[in-house]
């Protein structure tokens, strides 16, 4: 077949189609002729007098103009043209709706403390942390409103008259004498003998005996910043001293006592730095992070005998209500005016922008932060949840920033974590003057072993 050929079919091979197409479109309007042809027709004879009744074509079917369609027809046909979406969208608004549901119920539900059979008090609460800290006094107030007995431990007759001053009858000093080993001992086998003595509310009333329910552990939240070389070794020896090992020592003086009783150990933390690891706080890193570990150690130990350990990591706080508005990360910074030439030339900057920055979201600083924290009230009812919750979570974040920066500081990179805090590599070098000062170092870190 030779070229022409071909062409030739395809030249017949088009026109067949137009042919067809052709004669298709004419069928299609001679179908449509004769049925408007026969309906006119039928109507005609359906109206009709001459014809019987019988033999009168019924009438055609008046088409009628749809209405246009509502607002919830036309939601009715969005929701059945796109019903993945409408799942997901349910889906989404069903879960916020419970969770909030519940968050509210749980915000606003009664929170008492049992009673013994005669109605007086017997639980108890000892809380160990600075008596003058917001967080303790705020605490201490809540629990006692809630029905509990309160002691509060002071390691001096001064902290023993700040508890005094609250002027409330269930809330008491409990003096431990932590560094004398044997004072500590007496000190709670006398508060055990306490517990286990039967007490009357009332003359006449029936006897009832105490029940410890929960050690919390508030270590001091206030820590130094600035860079390290700019912390002594006392600072670095008496926060460690302070914070951690006063921690652990009382919780083994306590353990007894709480395994005896079956008590609920909280240990309470801040969480924003510890989750972010800023540079320039070194100090509360090293020691939360010491006491994270202490916490997950000893929570494992007891779990072996049924006995539960919550750790607590709070957020920030208003404490206007029981004092001066501070936040719960560090407090009370030294000025970077009092560091050495050399680190001052160095870190400066850095150390004045990070602050700024921090300051106006409300995460390190004392005061003057624009960022307002949570209302206390969500950290009362975490702790008395922690206590008494027959199955308490091992971890509870409370507080604005608890959850979120934890979550930052886990995923994010360090060095995007640095840079939204305003933190940007290089620094004013002069190298005479930050040269290391070896012997300075040397001689405070032999003056407190020497105080050791």
């Amino acid at each position: 077949m030779t070229a022409d050929d071909q062409h030739f079919l395809d030249v017949l091979a088009g026109i067949s189609k137009d042919i067809r197409r052709f004669t298709g479109d004419i069928a299609d309007a001679t179908d449509r002729h004769f049925e408007s042809v026969a309906s006119s027709i039928r109507e005609t004879l359906s109206t009709t007098t001459w014809l019987p009744a019988s033999a009168r074509p019924s009438p055609p079917a008046r088409v009628t103009p749809r209405a246009p369609a509502g607002l919830l027809e036309r939601v009715q046909d969005w929701v059945s043209h796109n019903r993945a979406i409408t799942a997901a969208i349910i889906a989404f608004v069903g879960t916020g709706a419970v969770v909030m549901y519940q968050q509210k119920k749980s915000y606003t539900r009664k929170r008492r403390a049992r009673r013994a059979s005669n109605g007086a008090r017997r639980e108890v609460i000892v809380i160990a942390g600075p008596p003058n800290s917001p967080i303790t006094k705020s605490l201490s107030l809540d629990l006692e409103r809630r029905g509990f007995i309160v002691y509060v431990v002071v390691n001096s007759p001064e902290e023993e008259e700040i508890v005094q001053k609250e002027s409330r009858v269930d809330i008491r000093p409990l003096l431990l004498d932590i560094v004398d080993p044997l004072n500590a001992q007496y000190t709670i086998e006398r508060f055990n003998n306490t517990l286990l003595s039967p007490h009357h509310a009332f003359p006449g009333a029936s006897a009832h005996n105490l029940n410890l329910a929960g050690l919390v552990l508030v270590p001091d939240l206030i820590y130094p910043s600035g860079p390290v070389e700019t912390i002594s070794p006392e600072y670095w020896s008496d926060a460690l001293n302070a914070k951690v090992l006063n921690t652990v020592a009382i919780t083994q003086a306590f353990l007894p006592v709480v395994c005896q009783f079956k008590a609920r150990i909280l240990l309470l933390t801040p969480n924003v730095v510890s989750s972010l690891r800023p540079p320039f706080h070194g100090v509360e890193s090293t020691v939360v992070g010491a006491l994270e570990g202490f916490a997950s150690s000893l929570s494992g130990e007891l779990s072996t005998i049924g006995i539960d350990l919550s750790h607590i990591k709070l957020g920030t706080f208003d404490c206007s209500g029981v004092g001066n508005k501070q936040y719960l990360q560090s407090l009370r910074d030294r000025q970077a005016d009092a560091w050495p030439a050399g680190a001052r030339a160095l870190y400066a900057d850095n150390y004045v922008t990070q602050q700024r920055i921090a300051s106006s979201r409300g995460l390190f600083t004392e005061s003057g932060s624009t960022a307002k924290g949570s209302s206390l009230r969500e950290l009362h009812n975490a702790v008395f949840d922690a206590l008494t919750r027959k199955r308490p979570p091992k971890v509870w974040r409370v507080g604005r920033g608890s959850v979120a920066y934890d979550i930052v500081g886990n995923w994010m990179p360090s060095g995007l974590v640095r840079w939204m805090l305003g933190i940007r590599p290089g620094g004013r070098v002069q190298a005479a003057a930050v040269e290391p000062q070896l012997l300075d170092s040397v001689q405070a870190w032999e003056k407190v072993e020497a105080s050791g």
